[in-house]
């Protein structure tokens, strides 16, 4: 009961986010990070909390001289640019960083380290130089006692840009890799109990010396926030060190990107409620059959196998096509908004009877009507924080105990994507 009464407060947030942002349209950004192609990082502790009401110490990369972050910043170049990253150290710690997929990586300064060269602790610094050549969705993270390190944060996500004319709507070189939004989706795990063995440890001033076998999770998150919160804006003020959401919203026709990278241990099935994606790439590499031919190789699937240390891209569309009605209850006047509407189902109405409103039950996000961007009936008295009559799709992941927070559902791996109808605004 006490982790329950815990979430109270994250979900009355959440539901007034969703007022505000479906509303009062309110514009969220799909990829929150830091412009290359330098970089400074800094690794430090601080604490973050989990929606079950904890508050768990952890390590994570800062922007510079800003807070502690969980994932690191998410570090965002163009394909051959030449990357710097300064990393600076105030963990009693020596750490380092890697980073998997690019080649040719070069570092100073530091001292040498099994996987990279590290910071010594406390006041350490080491650069790391490498050219971007290769576009696509990559991860970072401690390359230093990584089993320790990345469970306690030290990780973030790297995304290179394509050599095109509008690289904010196209994944890879070819133009088969168009999209109209897109959004990040970094799947990690935790076990408390490391972290607290840990904060004990450092309070102690002696060595960190942590049994990582003895691994047991039981948080899951996207973009270091278990749901609900995945779903409240970014940068709120009682989440000052996990300042990334994950809120992927998007119109009927369009492309939508996932940028989907596992940084934890665990194989992470993440779930797209509503309809297949499309595989398009695998650890920044396009599934072509030779190179220029595009996405030949892409696959369709509803469920992404995300294997640990492994990242994807993959697009995911929505019209309403084959569902055998027309979802959205054209009329004259809304033809214009629904240029994607699926023709043979045009006119159809829904194909089963509604009980009445007494043999209903409402979830906050229901309408009212069954048709995108409509609003119909509804019980005296009903919440309702769908101003926008979107359609909303659960979207997380398929292994069950990676959807509770600490054994206590809904949360974990989870968030909403919303089909927005037409004329509401994404940026």
């Amino acid at each position: 009961m006490n982790k329950l009464l815990h979430q109270l407060p994250r979900v009355l947030g959440m539901v007034a986010s969703l007022l505000l942002l479906t509303a009062a349209n309110t514009a969220w950004a799909a990829i929150d990070g830091i412009s290359g192609p330098v970089f400074n990082l800094t690794a430090k502790a601080d604490y973050i909390s989990a929606a079950d009401g904890a508050s768990i110490y952890a390590w994570g990369y800062a922007n510079g001289n800003g807070a502690m972050q969980y994932p690191g910043p998410t570090l965002i170049v163009n394909q051959g640019d030449t990357v710097t990253i300064n990393l600076s150290n105030r963990l009693p710690v020596p750490v380092s960083i890697v980073f998997p997929g690019q080649q040719g990586v070069t570092a100073s300064g530091g001292s040498a380290g099994i996987l990279a060269r590290e910071a010594a602790a406390a006041t350490g610094t080491v650069s790391y130089t490498f050219i971007a050549s290769q576009p696509g969705t990559y991860q970072y993270h401690s390359g230093t006692q990584p089993a320790l390190q990345v469970e306690m944060g030290l990780l973030g996500t790297l995304i290179v840009r394509p050599s095109v004319a509008d690289p904010l709507h196209q994944a890879y070189g070819h133009a088969g890799t168009r999209f109209n939004h897109e959004y990040l989706f970094l799947l990690t795990e935790m076990d408390p109990a490391i972290h607290d063995q840990v904060a004990m440890q450092v309070a102690a001033g002696g060595a960190i010396n942590v049994d990582t076998s003895a691994y047991h999770p039981v948080l899951w998150f996207i973009n270091g926030r278990n749901a609900p919160d995945t779903m409240l804006d970014a940068n709120v003020p009682w989440l000052p060190t996990q300042p990334y959401n994950c809120m992927p919203r998007m119109h009927a026709g369009e492309k939508l990107l996932m940028r989907v990278v596992n940084a934890g241990r665990d194989l992470h099935p993440f779930h797209t409620h509503g309809n297949n994606f499309t595989l398009l790439a695998r650890d920044g590499r396009l599934l072509e059959s030779a190179p220029g031919v595009g996405p030949d190789l892409a696959s369709s699937d509803f469920t992404l196998r995300a294997v640990p240390g492994q990242t994807y891209d993959a697009i995911f569309e929505w019209t309403g096509k084959n569902l055998a009605w027309d979802v959205y209850g054209h009329t004259s006047a809304t033809q214009a908004l629904a240029p994607n509407e699926y023709a043979p189902d045009h006119g159809k109405p829904i194909p089963v009877i509604l009980p009445n409103l007494q043999d209903l039950t409402f979830g906050a996000n229901y309408s009212g009507s069954p048709y995108l961007g409509s609003f119909g009936a509804l019980p005296p008295g009903q919440t309702m924080v769908n101003g926008a009559g979107g359609y909303f799709h659960m979207w997380h992941s398929h292994n069950e105990r990676e959807i509770v927070n600490n054994d206590i559902f809904p949360g974990g791996m989870m968030t909403m994507l919303i089909i927005e109808p037409a004329g509401v605004p994404i940026p």
